[in-house]
């Protein structure tokens, strides 16, 4: 088993689209019929990470989220080893960088 789809709901949208693409996810707009607006990252292993406004659902509460990176490629680059980051919305992001 493995985890394919990860779905968050946000009141800050567009902040989080910008934070989770400074860590390297790329971000296509999509809508699908008479839904919202939303954002969709496929991961190298083919899970889908994505973006929702929130809405009657309401916003995706505590949650933590960890990547595997390259380091490097980050701007600053991050040394190798555990970072805790936190997103635009409060949650906790575990960045592992060799």
């Amino acid at each position: 088993m493995r985890v394919q789809l990860i779905v968050i709901y946000s009141p800050l949208m567009e902040e989080c689209r910008a934070f989770y693409e400074s860590l390297g996810l790329r971000f296509a707009t999509e809508r699908h019929g008479d839904g919202p607006k939303h954002y969709a990252a496929v991961l190298d292993d083919g899970m889908v990470f994505e973006i929702y406004p929130a809405s009657r659902r309401g916003e995706t509460g505590a949650l933590r989220l960890g990547f595997t990176l390259d380091g490097r490629s980050l701007r600053p680059p991050l040394p190798p080893g555990r970072h805790l980051l936190t997103d635009p919305d409060g949650r906790t992001v575990e960045l592992a960088t060799a």
